[in-house]
């Protein structure tokens, strides 16, 4: 079987793309490049464009007839910049979705994948959620991910599409092969900015000191990506069966379970680094919230699926991606 990958030259497509790879199944991508990277596409097919361009999703269907499924990753996901540029963020991840569901419905696809966000729920006292908990996304690209949804949604239940909306937690990590991680020099993530401290010899700035949390510090689940990416061969395992019943869309989370607050994560990444770092206290960033964990066994009883590596390994992974980095992107 094919699977068409939007976004397959991204961080998360990419290793989605290398965890098909190593069960059989061929990944065939597309991706215009705006954060994607040639050099995680070698050796693998690539089609260079919009998910929105008609005539160039046609043509992939036409070459590749075998493409089972879609998993759809293709969308623009920094916080802070869909604050400063909501329209651009409306326009890559809710218009273009929209375009492109048209495009698959046409060429007789109708198995859809996509990678959502648990950032579109708001969380209880607890500030843990599961997929029953009520939704109220707090940034433009935060609400672009919840519109997809009920979009997809509206869609499905007039046509054959069937949709399965993966609600991700936060991801860390890279491929344990190294063939690819994550591509931003200067990500915006704590994970990444600690790394980038690390580098640089500076403090790590935590961004938000008066959350509701047991230190005053955000609250994230982290999950690592590989872990997504085997989550995705399990969703493409189970999707016939999941809309068996007549259901025609689906939300699953992913995520560990376990809630980790900034300080806790410093405190693990300086466990794992031989360059530790300290901690200087900032402002709350815009778009930004006290963060939430799952809840719930969803995924485990309709995917067979549950995380296997831990934060631990997710950090060390990420410091040794950082360290190859240099020698597989071209940064000039």
């Amino acid at each position: 079987m094919k699977v068409l990958i939007a976004g397959g030259a991204g961080y998360i497509g990419s290793t989605v793309a290398s965890a098909c790879l190593d069960r059989g199944v061929t990944p065939v991508l597309l991706d215009k490049g705006v954060t994607g990277r040639r050099e995680f596409t070698e050796g693998r097919t690539l089609y260079e464009g919009d998910i929105a361009d008609g005539p160039l999703v046609d043509r992939i269907f036409a070459e590749h007839p075998d493409i089972g499924a879609v998993v759809h990753c293709a969308a623009l996901i920094v916080v802070p910049d869909s604050v400063a540029d909501p329209i651009g963020y409306y326009r890559a991840n809710v218009a273009a979705s929209l375009e492109f569901v048209g495009h698959l419905l046409r060429n007789g696809c109708h198995r859809l994948v996509f990678s959502s966000s648990a950032s579109i729920y708001r969380a209880g006292a607890d500030l843990t959620v599961d997929e029953e908990s009520p939704l109220a996304p707090l940034s433009p690209y935060a609400r672009t991910k919840a519109v997809c949804e009920e979009m997809f949604a509206d869609i499905a239940a007039g046509t054959p599409l069937r949709v399965l909306s993966l609600r991700y937690f936060n991801p860390v990590g890279a491929d344990p092969r190294l063939r690819t991680g994550l591509q931003l020099p200067r990500p915006s993530h704590a994970l990444g900015r600690m790394i980038l401290a690390a580098e640089e010899g500076v403090p790590f700035r935590i961004t938000g000191t008066d959350y509701p949390t047991r230190d005053g510090s955000g609250l994230r689940d982290y999950i690592h990506v590989w872990d997504l990416a085997a989550a995705h061969l399990a969703a493409l395992d189970a999707f016939d069966g999941l809309f068996a019943d007549g259901t025609r869309s689906l939300a699953i989370n992913l995520g560990t379970g376990t809630g980790t607050t900034v300080r806790e994560l410093l405190a693990t990444f300086n466990e794992v680094s031989d360059r530790p770092v300290e901690a200087v206290e900032a402002g709350r960033r815009p778009g930004d919230s006290a963060g939430a964990c799952s809840r719930g066994d969803r995924a485990l009883r309709l995917l067979g699926w549950r995380p296997e590596l831990s934060l631990a390994e997710g950090i060390r992974d990420s410091l040794r991606w950082a360290a190859v980095r240099p020698t597989v992107l071209d940064e000039g």
